[in-house]
Formats: structure tokens, C-alpha cells, sequence
């Protein structure tokens, strides 16, 4: 892993120019978004209007812990959180609310897999994403930003206008993203039905990262923003915590772990 010393303010010319030939190479063709919105729109629409069910997707993140139980990986980590769900549920029919959140996780699912992630898990009104970065740590962390402000263009342009037409109240989430390596476990000796999961400093302070967010914003570690390529890192700013807000330190060097808000 690249030590955090070397951020991108630091970073030899050479090796910030290697990161940005590397992205332009393997983030592949643009994603249509509008297209993604519009599905997004019908699906919400259908759920709120007749009940929709969301069909079943093969479950690639399944195969992926499988094949590498017990394995140590590189990944960038995703965590999204629905803000004010807790007041939602007080005052919605809990039926109503059942299905905005239902809607919510998979279609912030549905934005992973479209940005090459795998979806984790579910957790109440979250969920937990990772990119493979063992091969390019690069890509991995520009797909997993990007997803992340895909996510929020999503909520803002696809989910709230259908939500308004019911007088809901507009969605928000507080994104938290990091990279670094993650062992996967396996909790039983069932190699097919044994339950797997991932657990390391990555799935940590991601989820740290997430709970220090504020609604509607992304925020990545140092170890996600110094592999961005140069364009990508003009977007994001270090954030300065007031006093004892932030106290996690970076594995590597001791220091605190420096945090990037996305503002873009």
C-alpha cells in the first residue's frame, strides 16, 4: 500500500501522472445517466403506485467472497446511509416506509454494480459496497467516487421527484469511502452455505468516515484520494476537524488519518 506520506500534494510528478494514464485507461465507457435515472424514476413509481417487487440479481459478491475465502485484498470501500430514516418511520405508515427504504437500498445497489462494485450487505437503512482494487487500485477508487456521486445525482434527480409526487419527504444520505486490505471470512465450515463477510481497517473507518458526514455529502480517506488521478482530486478538499472530532490514525505513519470532502 502506498504510504500516506506520498498524498498527492507530495507525490512525484511521475507517479500523479502514472495515476491519471492509468484512469483514463480502465474507467471505460461513460455510463449513461440519464437512462439510469429514467429506470430509476419507473421502478420507484411502480413500487410507491402497485407494490412493485424488485427482481432478484444474481448475487455476484457471493461468488466473489467465495472464491476468495481467507484471502487478503485490496479493495475501496463504500458505506451509504439514509439520513432521518428514524424520523420517517414516526410519522409514515410503516408500509409506506418499507418500501421507500426497500426502494432506496436497491437502487443504490443497482449504482454499484453499474460502477464495476459489489454490494455487501444491506444493514437496516444501509449499504455497504467494495471495489476489487487488488489489480488497479486506481480504477477501483475513481469507480467507487464516481458511484458515489452517482448515488446522489440518483437520489436527488431519479428517487425524490417520485417521492414528491406522494408528498414524501426528499431523501438525503452521508456517503464514507476508504481503501485498504480486508481479509474475507467464512463463519462455518459449509463452503457453499457458510455465511462470508469481509472485516479490516477498511471496513472500519469507512464506516467511521460515513458517520462523521453530513446529509448529502461524500467524504473519502487519504488512501482513496492520493490513488485519484489529478483531475478527480481538484473535486475534493481536506477537511479540518475541530478539535477531538476526528482522532483514527493512518495505519502507516502514526498521523491522523486525513479526510477529503467531495465538492464538486
Amino acid at each position: 500500500m502506498t504510504n500516506e506520506k506520498e498524498l498527492s500534494e507530495n507525490m512525484p510528478e511521475d507517479k500523479q501522472s502514472q495515476n491519471d494514464v492509468i484512469s483514463s485507461k480502465s474507467v471505460g465507457k461513460e455510463l449513461d445517466f440519464d437512462e439510469m435515472i429514467l429506470e430509476t424514476q419507473k421502478r420507484v413509481w411502480a413500487s410507491l403506485k402497485k407494490g412493485y417487487e424488485y427482481s432478484g440479481v444474481i448475487d455476484d459478491s457471493d461468488k466473489f467472497l467465495r472464491k476468495h475465502v481467507f484471502s487478503k485484498l485490496n479493495m475501496v470501500v463504500l458505506y451509504v446511509d439514509l439520513v432521518g430514516s428514524t424520523t420517517m418511520t414516526l410519522e409514515m405508515p410503516s408500509e409506506k416506509i418499507a418500501i421507500i427504504i426497500g426502494s432506496f437500498a436497491q437502487e443504490m445497489a443497482a449504482v454499484i454494480r453499474h460502477h464495476h462494485g459489489y454490494v455487501l450487505k444491506f444493514v437496516g437503512d444501509s449499504v455497504i459496497g467494495y471495489f476489487d482494487a487488488e489489480e488497479n487500485d486506481v480504477s477501483a477508487s475513481e469507480n467507487a467516487t464516481n458511484c458515489a456521486k452517482s448515488m446522489i445525482s440518483v437520489i436527488h434527480k431519479g428517487i425524490n421527484p417520485i417521492l414528491n409526487q406522494y408528498d414524501y419527504p426528499d431523501l438525503m444520505v452521508k456517503i464514507g469511502v476508504d481503501h485498504g486490505q480486508n481479509i474475507i471470512v467464512r463463519y462455518g465450515a459449509d463452503v457453499k452455505q457458510s455465511h462470508v463477510d469481509i472485516i479490516g481497517p477498511a471496513m472500519n473507518i469507512a464506516s467511521k468516515i460515513q458517520g462523521m458526514a453530513k446529509p448529502d455529502q461524500i467524504l473519502i480517506g487519504s488512501d482513496v484520494y492520493e490513488r485519484l488521478n489529478s483531475d478527480s482530486q481538484k473535486n475534493f478538499s481536506h477537511v479540518v476537524w475541530n478539535k477531538d472530532e476526528w482522532k483514527y490514525r493512518s495505519r502507516l505513519t502514526g498521523e491522523i488519518y486525513k479526510i477529503y470532502e467531495f465538492k464538486g
